[in-house]
């Protein structure tokens, strides 16, 4: 089934939408009813995103499940560790992803964010590299900052500090992307060898 490419916009709804909502009721409320809120947005952004476009992300889906998994055991038991845990985990099983494909000589970035690439092997394997150690960074950032800072601050942190930081080691891979872009010889060949790092 082909997918329709979502405009940038929707996209950017979907996305900080659940993050937003999250932030708004966990400071109206507390950490409880937030989780309770951010569950209903990833359903609600997710289900969006299928009606929309008839597609929805790997990165997203992953995210979701873990969202409603975590969620349902911070309200259930009332323990706020597993929400606060729950980007560890995420960040962690990216980081495996990419690292284990390496091994096996393959990348996962094009369908991991969805996007498409055609870079050079090389330009693969450094590109999938920087990603898994970001995410394995991140899931150690994020055990640091709720196992020694206030629920509050980690709300921002999680909102705020993840997103903005995010965005800028996004934007500092694009002289990378542009480096080793590749113009593929045809569009078959083009997804065949997608992701192939094992070339070169």
């Amino acid at each position: 089934m082909d997918k329709t490419q979502p405009h940038p916009l929707f996209k950017l709804a979907t996305e900080l939408g659940p993050l937003l909502v999250f932030f708004f009721v966990n400071a109206k409320f507390n950490l409880f009813a937030a989780t309770g809120a951010f569950m209903v947005a990833i359903a609600i952004a997710l289900v969006a995103s299928y009606v929309m476009t008839r597609h929805i992300p790997i990165m997203a889906i992953v995210t979701g499940v873990v969202v409603l998994v975590f969620g349902t055991l911070t309200l259930v038991l009332h323990d706020e560790t597993f929400i606060k845990v729950k980007p560890t985990i995420i960040y962690g099983l990216f980081a495996a992803i990419l690292g284990g494909g390496l091994l096996f000589g393959r990348s996962f970035i094009a369908v991991m964010f969805d996007q498409v690439f055609n870079l050079t092997p090389q330009g693969w394997r450094i590109l999938t590299l920087r990603w898994a150690l970001f995410f394995a960074g991140m899931a150690v950032l994020n055990e640091i900052v709720w196992r020694t800072q206030t629920t509050d601050f980690w709300v921002n942190f999680k909102v705020f500090g993840v997103t903005t930081v995010t965005m800028i080691f996004a934007i500092a891979q694009l002289p990378l992307t542009k480096r080793y872009h590749l113009e593929p010889v045809s569009l078959e060949r083009s997804e065949t060898e997608a992701g192939d790092v094992s070339k070169g």
